[in-house]
């Protein structure tokens, strides 16, 4: 098995980008909704106080604010609870942010069930498709602490509304410092023959584990890590589905309207294969550990491999 060697969280790895980033452009602000301590944009606020706002508990205001700041020419990163930002503030990302096309960056943390013991009303299992659905949004979802500061450095450059999930548990280090990441670009961590693993966050780990295991049973598996969902790298899936010919897409997420769906509908337009799918099936999660709730709700590397045993029994031969 490969060595699980762990790092520091995502939200961590975003703290500290902002604080570089801080240094390298005089227009980025930081806008927080009374939770920089665990959104760790506090780091941010104690390095440049003139450009940090904490808005208090009022997320609609929150892209509100932001808003009319990116209308300013500033780039303004905004930042709460996954599900306290999306939820509460969807109705302004959506005319404030998507329709004007604006330069906001929202960066959440506490983003699936590994937040664990603080249960459903925290544990966001909808972001991707509610940030999905956002006209001209790019949506974001690295793996480790290095993935994070890459990306959340070259979202900071592009030019448009960006939407990235990080998380509260320290994440398998995948990566290094000299990793090349480029936004809309997955990344091949395992070229494999048979059967296409396909993840992001921290699935990406459960998948590459998971290859391991079915490599003990002859079965050669790829892992792609998709740290952006949209947009897809429709060439990769592409390339990997005339190659493999099944799919297992796993993600931190409900099974509807994320990673799965995207890289489905991707595929049924294009070169349809068997697809099976690990992510939370119309529920919420329980409070719990994180450790726990993925071996309940069935988000592991061992049912990676049910599900690619799964896919591969349905494939054309």
């Amino acid at each position: 098995m490969i060595e699980r060697k762990l790092g520091a969280a995502t939200r961590d790895a975003y703290g500290k980008a902002l604080v570089e980033l801080g240094k390298e452009s005089p227009d980025i602000v930081v806008l927080d909704a009374d939770l920089s301590k665990s959104t760790r944009t506090d780091a941010f606020g104690k390095a440049y106080p003139d450009r940090f706002i904490d808005i208090g508990i009022q997320e609609a205001n929150l892209v509100g604010i932001a808003t009319g700041l990116a209308a300013c020419g500033k780039i303004p990163f905004i930042s709460s609870f996954a599900c306290f930002l999306m939820c509460k503030g969807y109705e302004q990302l959506r005319m404030g942010v998507a329709f004007s096309e604006l330069n906001v960056k929202v960066v959440t943390s506490h983003g699936g069930i590994s937040v664990g013991e603080d249960g459903a009303s925290q544990q966001s299992v909808e972001d991707f498709a509610l940030a999905g659905t956002l006209a001209h949004f790019m949506v974001i979802v690295p793996a480790d602490e290095f993935s994070t500061k890459a990306l959340i450095k070259k979202a900071a450059f592009h030019h448009g509304p960006v939407y990235v999930r990080t998380g509260r548990s320290k994440a398998p280090v995948l990566y290094n410092e000299k990793t090349h990441f480029e936004l809309g670009k997955g990344i091949r961590l395992r070229e494999g023959k048979d059967v296409t693993l396909v993840a992001c966050g921290l699935l990406v780990f459960e998948a590459l584990e998971a290859a391991e295991a079915l490599k003990a049973k002859g079965i050669d598996a790829s892992v792609i890590d998709i740290h952006t969902l949209k947009p897809l790298d429709r060439e990769l899936l592409l390339a990997e589905a005339r190659k493999t010919r099944a799919f297992v897409v796993a993600e931190e997420h409900l099974i509807w309207g994320g990673l799965g769906s995207t890289v489905s509908q991707c595929l049924s337009e294009n070169y349809p294969v068997p697809v099976e799918f690990v992510g939370l099936h119309d529920t919420y999660a329980e409070s719990g550990g994180a450790e726990e709730l993925f071996e309940k709700y069935g988000l592991t590397s061992k049912h990676i491999v049910q599900a690619a045993e799964k896919a591969l029994s349905k494939k054309s031969k």
